[in-house]
Formats: structure tokens, C-alpha cells, sequence
């Protein structure tokens, strides 16, 4: 292979490479169609079922009504009064909240999509002590009452049940009645609460009480819960082998395995923002939250995949071109493009397959039905069955490496970064005696051979005919 068609064919290959990349593009752009078609089908379900929940509470509040009479003096000298009423509610968190509960998983489907729900059961219980209250002047003041807001109410399975100082408390929804609207100190609606249960403690004055609520809530996928009092224990279970521990606040102790998970968090007021974001009414609050993810997650897993996808064609196509230098065998650009198209159609089939079976299982046919073609392929283009089985066996060297970086994402930089390591290292050792010049210089004393130039005059060839052509040079400058 002489210098003008060793250069021509690495342009070639490039050529050939940007082509596979772009085909890999359009691999990517589909696996990312179907995480889009996956996120419809998830809220689709959450619009029939219910969406992801979160529950704030409960909150002891007090509404009042303050009347302010003023005087004041016209032009005229004559006095009036003027009697204003302000109404509104003041609020006492727990001093101590501990919320423990199970999340029962299940599974909907939306055609080919799978959505983790869940029932969750769980008993809140707090402890508020309230204060004298902190308002001075003409007050009159309304029904206090325990607050919860939950973040869909479609979700409540059943009546929620509550009891107070060891006594039933009905719960009802937090829409003013009629009846309440017209009453002169209604209760109102704080922080977006849609249910409430009503005290038996006289309107205005301190004291303590102990609430146990007892509530069965359907969502979908994530589950939240504020730490709204001075001290917080939550504690969660479930079936679900792969939670996602997300919000501010992560469990401070775990238990996660193939039978389910268990997670306790300890979180102080001193610690958490939550009771001054919901006063504020701001948009974001404090949580802590659990998310039922899948195991495996078969778009993420491929995508991450086709991004090695380019690493893959460029190390088959680098071994391809070793072999022209080393073997002297032609490997035509059609052969090339074949190749770095079957290797492309891999990661489509796997994102395929991995909709309908498991994704090992869909990365197990799927390198299969591509390794077996490619071998078979190879043994007709290198014609010898010997190189066509050790290039499938290197590419079933490089399949079982890419699964196992993607099932490791803990060490998936450490191994791929060894993987290269390796791969140059085994390029370096290979070609360490190659002559890359030599094999221009053999090529031409080849051709010399066949013309007949004996062989004391074709090591010193190239050399007499620069000599020979510097000469004639030199006579024409005279």
C-alpha cells in the first residue's frame, strides 16, 4: 500500500465513520421519542388514577377576626368612629411529628409502558402545644382545627380517621360551606389544606393535645412527606427492591434489598425550612421523598450505550485497517460501511427488544443476532475462518465489556477509562516492530523485482535515481 492510497483510505474510513456516527444520532433521537412516549403514558395513568402525592401536615390553626375602632374629627369639628374588621388564622405546628407507613407497589401499563404506582398506609401522630394567643384588641375567635394538605385528593382511599386526645375527630374537605362563608369568623383555607377536622377545644385558649391520623392515600411513582414539626421521625417500607431516595433531606439509616427497602429520617426544625416556606406560602418546601424507580431503566441504560457506539466502530474499523497494513488483504469501503451499519443496528435492536423482555436479556440477543452475523460476514471477507472467529470474538470481548459498564454505574468511568487502556495498549504491542515507512519502501522494491533491477542495484535504487535526478538538474541550471 503505497503512501497516496494509505492516506486515501483513512480518508475513506472517516468519511464512512461520520456516517455511522450520524446513523447513531438517529438512534439516540428515537431511543429519546420513546422516554417522551414513556413520560405521556405516566401522566396519562396519573390523569385517571393519581399523580405523585405529597402530604403537609397536620396544622393546628386558629381563625380570628379582630375589630379596630378608630375616631376621627371632620372638618367640622364633628367625631366619628370607624370600625374595621380584619379576619385571619394563625397557626401552631407539632412540637413533635412521627408519620410511619408502608408503600404498597403495582404496576399499570400503558401499551408498552410501564408506571410504578403505589397505595400508601400510614399513621401520622403529633404533638402541638399551643400557645395563649398572640393577637391583643377586640378579638373574637372561630372553630380551631387540624389542617392537611395532600397533593391530590383523588388518592384517598377510604375516610381518614383522627383522633384527638384519644377521642374521634371527623374529618371532613376544606371547602367553606355556606353556612360557614356567612359566619362572621369562618375558618378560611391556609396552605391549599383539603381536609380538616374540627376541635373540641374552646376557640383561643392554650393548651396541649396528642393527634393520631390514620390514612390510605394511591399515587403515582413519588411519595412526600414535610417535616413540619420541631422534631420529625419519619419512617417508610416497602416491597419495591429499587427506591430513589430524592428531596433535602436523604434516610439516616436504609435497608435496601431484593425483598424491599426500609428508610428512617430524623429531621430538626433547626435543620428544616418547611414551617417558614408554608407561612410564606412559597412555591418549594422541604420534603423528604421516595421514588419507586425502576430497577433497570431500559432507555437510560440504552442511551448510555450508543454513546459507546462510536467507540465501537472506530476500534472495528482501526482493526480492520491493521489488518490491510499487517496482511497485505484489501478490505473494500462497501465491506466497511456494512459492518459499521450492522454495528449501528445493534443499539437499535436493543432499545427495541428491551421494550417487550428484560434489558439483559434484550442486550443478550441482540449481541448475539450481531456478533453471529458479523462473524459470519468476516470469514468470507478476510477469507480465512480463522480471522473471521477472532474478530468475533474480540467484538464478544468489547459486547460483554459495554453491559458491564452499563450495569455498574458506581465504576463505569474506572472501567471504561481501563478498557481504552487496554485496547491502546494491545494496538501498541501489535504493531511495536511495524515499519510504517518500510512498508511504502517494500512496495516499490517490489515493483522493481518484477521489472527485472537486479538486487544490488535495488537497495541503493531510490537513492542513485535522487542522485541521478539532482544531476540532471544541475546540468540544465548551466
Amino acid at each position: 500500500m503505497n503512501k497516496a492510497a494509505l492516506f486515501f483510505k483513512l480518508f475513506i474510513v472517516g468519511i464512512f465513520s461520520f456516517i455511522i456516527v450520524i446513523a447513531l444520532l438517529f438512534v439516540m433521537n428515537v431511543i429519546s421519542d420513546r422516554q417522551d412516549y414513556r413520560d405521556q403514558a405516566r401522566k396519562q395513568i396519573s390523569a385517571s388514577y393519581a399523580t405523585s402525592q405529597r402530604v403537609v401536615g397536620p396544622v393546628f390553626i386558629q381563625p380570628y377576626r379582630i375589630t379596630t375602632t378608630t375616631e376621627s374629627v371632620d372638618e367640622h369639628g364633628v367625631k366619628h368612629k370607624d370600625v374595621r374588621t380584619d379576619d385571619g388564622t394563625y397557626s401552631v405546628f407539632p412540637a413533635q411529628l412521627s408519620i410511619q407507613g408502608t408503600l404498597k407497589p403495582d404496576i399499570r401499563r400503558h401499551g408498552l409502558y410501564r408506571v410504578p404506582v403505589y397505595e400508601f398506609s400510614g399513621s401520622f401522630v403529633a404533638h402541638f402545644n399551643v400557645p395563649p394567643p398572640p393577637l391583643k384588641g377586640d378579638v373574637s375567635y372561630g372553630i380551631p382545627y387540624l389542617a392537611i394538605a395532600i397533593q391530590d385528593s383523588r388518592g384517598i382511599v377510604g375516610t381518614p380517621a383522627i383522633q384527638v386526645n384519644g377521642a374521634p375527630i371527623a374529618v371532613q374537605s376544606a371547602e367553606l360551606t355556606t353556612a360557614e362563608q356567612d359566619n362572621p369568623v369562618h375558618p378560611g383555607i391556609p396552605y391549599g389544606s383539603n381536609l380538616r377536622a374540627l376541635l373540641p377545644q374552646i376557640p383561643g385558649q392554650p393548651g396541649s393535645l396528642d393527634a393520631v391520623i390514620t390514612l390510605s392515600l394511591d399515587g403515582t411513582q413519588d411519595f412526600s412527606l414535610v417535616p413540619l414539626g420541631g422534631t420529625n421521625h419519619f419512617e417508610l417500607s416497602s416491597p419495591w427492591p429499587s427506591p430513589l431516595f430524592e428531596g433535602q433531606f436523604l434516610p439516616r439509616t436504609r435497608n435496601i434489598s431484593s425483598a424491599g427497602f426500609t428508610a428512617a429520617w430524623d429531621v430538626s426544625s433547626l435543620a428544616s425550612g418547611a414551617q417558614n416556606q408554608l407561612t410564606r406560602g412559597a412555591d418549594h418546601v422541604d420534603s423528604i421523598s421516595v421514588s419507586l424507580s425502576e430497577l433497570i431503566d431500559p432507555y437510560s441504560l440504552a442511551n448510555r450505550a450508543t454513546k459507546y457506539g462510536i467507540l465501537f466502530v472506530l476500534l472495528t474499523f482501526g482493526g480492520f485497517f491493521m489488518f490491510e497494513v499487517l496482511r497485505q488483504m484489501r478490505i473494500h469501503p462497501i465491506q466497511y460501511l456494512l459492518v459499521g451499519f450492522c454495528l449501528a443496528v445493534f443499539f437499535l435492536l436493543l432499545v427495541s427488544i428491551s421494550e417487550h423482555i428484560p434489558f439483559g436479556a434484550a442486550y443478550l440477543v441482540s449481541s448475539v443476532a450481531c456478533i453471529g452475523l458479523l462473524t459470519y460476514y468476516l470469514v468470507y471477507v478476510l477469507k480465512n475462518r480463522t480471522y473471521g472467529l477472532s474478530f468475533g470474538a474480540i467484538l464478544t470481548t468489547l459486547y460483554a465489556a459495554l453491559y458491564g459498564l452499563l450495569i455498574s454505574e458506581d465504576n463505569a468511568l474506572l472501567l471504561g477509562s481501563l478498557l481504552l487502556f487496554f485496547i491502546i495498549a494491545v494496538m501498541m504491542l501489535v504493531t511495536r516492530r511495524v515499519d510504517w515507512y518500510q512498508r511504502t519502501r517494500s512496495r516499490r522494491l517490489s515493483r522493481l523485482e518484477r521489472m527485472g533491477v537486479p538486487s544490488s542495484l535495488r537497495a541503493s535504487g531510490g537513492a542513485s535515481n535522487r542522485r541521478t535526478r539532482r544531476r540532471r538538474s544541475a546540468v540544465r541550471v548551466r
